[in-house]
């Protein structure tokens, strides 16, 4: 967006929830170049986030802010209801507060629990998500619906599927599975290795979310995948390709709120965004494979 043109206004609460150091680094690395403003505040804490709207003209809003993870949410789920539901509230309100012109929010796949009917469409009902997380999501953009249809705030939720590449989170498959892998440590494959996923790269992520803030549609939702789900076997193979070293593999069976395959049908982001993604598994694996290497150069990290 910087590079785009716009003032870019950013607030991250840097929590432990993942490494911090990771968070900072992360931010040096892909805006160290400046032309934003950095604001170290929780969006659950409305005072802060009224404060840092009225100091600063918030034309768009770019609600990337969750407490995220499937797992997590079993042993911590009180703080899923306080960010994704609390925390996407106070965004709404203070989007209706000072009048912004568009609302672009996160959502996920794991809204779609566990559908037989694939790909998933964004017709497709949403109703019986089987993880917490996946409820919180469906649930902010429910509040998002609601938003516009009282106030007329143009809102955009995407589901994002399966995002993975370089600067990614710890507690993810790829990172989890390569920092093992080269540890020499077993790797755990859920569903004894039958599961699919929609893998989606960060880069191809990144266009769709700005291609959505650049159409600020009314009220829309969107799938963002890759279109192509691949097994988590062949998943593992690339990331041992890359690493020239094979996993040490323990199968177990599937994990409670986890589901067997997502898929995305893109058509209507193609259609109505002008998107789509560009990025191999392949490629986007080596990639992250690189990066990894060299953020960690001096051996695994905790």
């Amino acid at each position: 967006m910087i590079e785009l043109g716009y003032g870019v206004v950013l607030v991250d609460n840097f929590n432990k929830y993942y490494d911090p150091e990771l968070k900072e680094a992360r931010l040096h690395n892909l805006l160290g170049g400046g032309g934003y403003k950095l604001y170290r505040a929780d969006i659950c804490d409305f005072s802060a986030m009224r404060r840092i709207f009225a100091k600063n003209r918030v034309d768009l809003i770019c609600h990337e802010a969750a407490q995220a993870g499937v797992r997590y949410s079993l042993e911590n789920p009180f703080i899923y209801e306080e960010v994704n539901l609390g925390g996407t509230l106070n965004m709404l309100e203070l989007a209706k507060e000072f009048k912004v012109e568009g609302f672009v929010y996160a959502s996920s796949s794991s809204v779609y629990g566990a559908n037989e009917k694939t790909p998933f469409s964004e017709d497709d009902v949403t109703d019986s998500p089987v993880s917490l997380y996946g409820a919180t999501k469906k649930a902010s953009e429910l509040l998002a619906f609601s938003y516009h249809r009282m106030y007329g705030i143009p809102v955009t939720g995407l589901r994002y599927f399966t995002v993975y590449g370089p600067w990614g989170r710890p507690d993810m498959a790829l990172f989890k599975f390569t920092k093992s892998i080269l540890g020499g440590k077993p790797i755990d494959v859920y569903g004894r290795g039958g599961m699919e996923r929609d893998f989606t790269y960060i880069d191809d992520i990144v266009d769709g979310t700005v291609k959505a803030l650049q159409k600020n549609l009314p009220c829309e939702v969107f799938n963002l995948g890759c279109g192509k789900p691949q097994e988590l076997t062949y998943f593992i193979e690339v990331i041992e390709k890359n690493l020239g070293k094979k996993a040490k593999k323990k199968y177990l069976p599937m994990q409670l709120g986890d589901v067997m395959r997502t898929s995305a049908d893109i058509t209507k982001a193609r259609r109505l965004l002008g998107w789509r993604p560009k990025t191999s598994i392949e490629e986007g694996v080596g990639n992250f494979v690189g990066w990894y290497r060299q953020y960690y150069a001096k051996g695994v990290r905790a």
